[in-house]
């Protein structure tokens, strides 16, 4: 694909891209290279550490080890009022 930057200094790169975010790396030899990125909001940055990584693994795991059971609530209540 060939384009032409406008004179207002754009670049279209067509409505497929539309809305997306790119980080622009420009090399010695003057090329452009477009990466496609996502942003995550800073406050949800902390979920997408090696650590948390690791420990949602585990998670996933242990979840699909342990599938969801109905809970004889009656049965939880006396035993919760047992440690109280």
């Amino acid at each position: 694909m060939l384009k032409m930057v406008g004179s207002s200094g754009q670049l279209s790169l067509g409505k497929k891209y539309a809305g997306k975010y790119f980080e622009i790396e420009r090399l010695e030899d003057g090329s452009l290279v477009l990466r496609p990125m996502k942003v995550v909001p800073e406050s949800e940055a902390w979920l997408h550490t090696p650590e948390m990584r690791e420990k949602l693994k585990h998670a996933k795991e242990w979840a699909a080890r342990h599938p969801a059971a109905e809970t004889d609530l009656d049965a939880f209540l006396n035993k919760v009022k047992d440690r109280l």
